[in-house]
């Protein structure tokens, strides 16, 4: 039938169980991936077209998924019906019939593109000679990740029709004005945490100082597997400025705190380069639930806010206080309402594709395959 690529964000709930009925009629996988579920179940269908295998296929399918598929005359994006990951449609400015597809906005930028707009949850956009032509799959209450624009996505990008950095600096201001902190100066932890720091030190009216640097070389750590990878990270990744640090109290604005072994290294830095007190404020509330549509986050078990009180956390941490942004002052941050929900599992637990969540490390690589 032609050959054919994809390309996956998101993360498929019923992976493991469409795989077993796959391999029960025959199909060979050659990947422990999820993505491939989908390719096999178009491969096993009767319908003529190309997209009418693919909404077959996503049909069967349960969780989150942006997609690009490309074929030898075509181009087709989709997105699941609840919207979780983005999904972008943009043309080049110098060729407008010439379209393009993303996860985010800032992608345009580097091939001068611009933008035109989303793709729809629910949506199957199909780009060939002829033009665009869209279809609908089944409808569903719209859930965007709110983690999205609370760290995972770049600062430069328009997401669901908002800034993120607009939105992060918003969150910061909002944290200023719930959790104050008697202090000298505010610090990020770059870079996730650099723009919400702008908007505390706005809010605040305390000065803004990068007291830690960077090494840019170095990925994001809270994902690595192994404490001692993590550890190592940390101190490959952050360096801090004792000259700005030292005798200071210091509010340390981060955008979440998920096992809490990173959060603790950077407080002990921070001491360590002559800090007076260090006080953590978090740019989204307590991390109580693992992701389980695209996001890498550990088990229920560890993670910290899950079983442990800000007060705890504090004192595991070594800081002198700990507080984080209410879920109130995050859909404020947000603009959340009617029009505009998202998806904060993460922070409440109420997952909206019914499942039951795995509790253990090797549950949670049955459900990611």
């Amino acid at each position: 039938r032609g050959l054919m690529a994809v390309a996956h964000n998101g993360n498929l709930l019923n992976a493991r169980e469409l795989r077993r009925r796959l391999e029960g009629i025959g199909a060979l996988f050659r990947s422990d991936s999820d993505t491939e579920v989908i390719l096999q179940l178009m491969a096993r269908c009767s319908e003529p077209s190309l997209v009418g295998r693919l909404a077959w296929a996503l049909a069967q399918v349960q969780g989150a998924y942006s997609l690009v598929l490309t074929a030898e005359d075509k181009l087709i994006a989709a997105r699941d019906p609840h919207g979780f990951r983005p999904l972008i449609l943009g043309r080049l400015r110098q060729s407008p019939e010439t379209y393009v597809i993303a996860s985010e906005t800032c992608a345009f930028d580097l091939i001068e593109a611009e933008v035109i707009r989303d793709v729809e949850p629910g949506e199957i956009l199909t780009i060939d000679e002829q033009g665009l032509h869209s279809e609908r799959l089944r409808e569903a209450p719209r859930r965007f990740c709110v983690f999205e624009h609370v760290y995972f996505a770049r600062p430069d990008s328009v997401l669901d029709s908002q800034s993120v950095y607009e939105l992060r600096v918003r969150m910061g201001e909002v944290l200023a004005r719930e959790a104050p902190a008697d202090a000298d100066i505010v610090i990020p932890v770059p870079d996730s945490g650099v723009v919400a720091a702008l908007g505390f030190a706005r809010g605040a009216q305390i000065p803004f100082e990068m007291g830690l640097i960077r090494n840019h070389y170095v990925g994001r750590t809270f994902i690595e597997p192994k404490d001692s990878i993590r550890h190592f990270g940390v101190k490959l990744k952050l360096n801090p400025l004792p000259g700005i640090l030292e005798g200071k109290r210091v509010v340390v604005v981060d955008d979440s705190i998920v096992r809490g072994t990173t959060s603790r290294k950077i407080v002990k830095m921070i001491r360590g380069a002559g800090a007076r007190e260090v006080h953590l404020r978090i740019s989204s509330p307590p991390v109580i639930r693992p992701c389980f549509y695209g996001i890498d986050t550990p088990t229920r078990s560890e993670l910290i806010a899950n079983s442990h009180s800000p007060d705890e956390i504090a004192r595991y941490l070594t800081a002198d206080s700990v507080a984080y942004l209410s879920p109130a002052g995050l859909a404020e941050a947000v603009r959340e309402g009617p029009t505009r929900a998202f998806c904060h599992a993460c922070f409440t637990g109420e997952y909206p594709i019914a499942f039951n969540p795995p509790t253990s490390r090797r549950q949670l690589r049955l459900v990611e395959l």
